[in-house]
């Protein structure tokens, strides 16, 4: 599967954004789909995911209450909004597919097969 990252841009702090990830394929519903970020000098991170029938979402502690993962499986899409926005949320936002759904492994950037080009969120302050 191919992924298009898409959405991001510079906002002023404690604004929204919304993140879109495009994915190819009729495969699409097969997959966990998650959001990681990497700010430069620092590791990837896991920011956010979503199983399969989108039933249920993890977050990492640092955006919960704040971002929210939703995904469209008839879009073949999905898409991650973006609020109360800190200068500490500015990171290249990539995302990612993988085939596991086994929770322990979510957080893991090594669990998923598929990775998309990343989009750049800028948070001034």
């Amino acid at each position: 599967v191919q992924l298009q990252a898409s959405g991001g841009g510079l906002v002023q702090a404690g604004g929204s954004l919304r993140l879109s990830c495009a994915a190819s394929g009729s495969t699409f519903r097969s997959y966990t789909m998650a959001w990681f970020r990497q700010a430069p000098g620092k590791e990837r991170e896991f920011v956010a995911a979503i199983r399969r029938n989108g039933g249920h979402t993890y977050y990492s502690a640092s955006v919960k209450g704040r971002f929210t993962i939703s995904r469209d499986n008839a879009k073949n899409s999905v898409y991650l909004q973006m609020g109360s926005l800190k200068p500490e949320d500015t990171a290249t936002y990539y995302c990612a597919a993988s085939r596991s759904e086994i929770l322990s492994s979510l957080q893991y950037f090594t669990s998923y097969n598929y990775w998309g080009q990343g989009t750049q969120v800028t948070v001034s302050s």
